[in-house]
């Protein structure tokens, strides 16, 4: 079953990437490509870069760039209408990222291919997240929350300047007595960076809280968990839950046989930030999974 799971969802990854393929003159939104493979937007994004080893951002500019260098190099359009074409709006960015991926101009690139009557031979790509999927030892565990109380403190903006609210949270919890010593602190992902633009996207840093503590107008209370979960700590600076997550969802998910809800992500921080260097930051991420069976 596991086998047979994990070649369905590759699959399902490969029909959104022949969505991608199909329309690179257009735009084409995550959600559209999601679903295509059959899967929630929110997870989409881990799914594809856990299986493909790319994200679908890095993969569309990837695609839209091979593409240009194919028209550069067999027909005689001009390079401002192949930057065009290949998404870019100045053909100064698309100048930089062909370099980036092809180690040389357009221009050059068409000589190049010209001399040779074929394209050269390509040295480097764009870069693909594959390699921390090579440092990843990530041991994985279906694990049932009970319901927990938490109160919370809402940032709006990308994750990682939530900070503020931390400490927001912080002042308000102290002077109400809400720390104790099993206190645990738990971040709640609401969006997907890949779909939500970055001042729009929803985090909630979160403490757990007594049951008899009722909340309060800036402190407002909500219960989470009470569900199975994949589990997995991550050791090392927070730049590495991103490709954990892909890990999670498209490499161990499709083995495991389970499937994950649109439910939002967890994360809970297992040692002081402010009092522990960063590779040895501690951080239990776990991605809501639906029933069994």
């Amino acid at each position: 079953m596991t086998t047979q799971t994990q070649k369905d969802w590759e699959r399902r990854v490969l029909s959104a990437m022949r969505v991608m393929e199909a329309g690179l003159d257009g735009e084409l939104p995550l959600a559209a490509i999601a679903a295509a493979a059959y899967f929630s937007p929110y997870h989409f994004h881990r799914v594809f870069a856990g299986i493909t080893g790319e994200t679908v951002g890095a993969c569309l500019r990837r695609l839209r760039l091979e593409r240009a260098a194919q028209r550069l190099c067999y027909s005689d359009q001009p390079v401002t209408n192949v930057a065009l074409e290949a998404g870019f709006d100045a053909p100064e960015a698309f100048g930089r990222a062909f370099r980036s991926a092809y180690s040389m101009t357009p221009t050059v690139w068409r000589r190049v291919c010209r001399e040779r009557k074929g394209p050269p031979v390509i040295v480097q790509r764009p870069p693909i997240i594959q390699e921390e999927f090579m440092t990843m030892e990530l041991t994985v565990t279906i694990k049932k929350l009970p319901p927990i109380k938490v109160a919370c403190v809402r940032h709006v903006g990308p994750y990682d300047q939530c900070e503020a609210a931390w400490g927001t949270l912080c002042a308000l919890a102290g002077p109400l007595g809400l720390f104790g010593p099993t206190t645990q602190f738990i971040g709640i992902g609401h969006d997907c960076p890949q779909i939500t633009p970055p001042e729009k996207i929803r985090y909630d840093a979160c403490l757990t809280v007594p049951e008899s503590f009722a909340g309060t107008p800036d402190l407002p209370v909500a219960v989470i968990g009470d569900r199975e979960y994949a589990s997995a700590v991550v050791k090392g600076p927070y730049t590495r839950l991103g490709p954990a997550y892909a890990w999670l969802a498209g490499v161990w998910g499709p083995q495991s046989g389970r499937q994950f809800t649109a439910e939002p992500s967890l994360e809970i921080y297992l040692n002081d930030p402010k009092t522990t260097p960063p590779e040895e930051y501690l951080t239990e991420i776990l991605l809501a999974l639906a029933p069994a069976g």
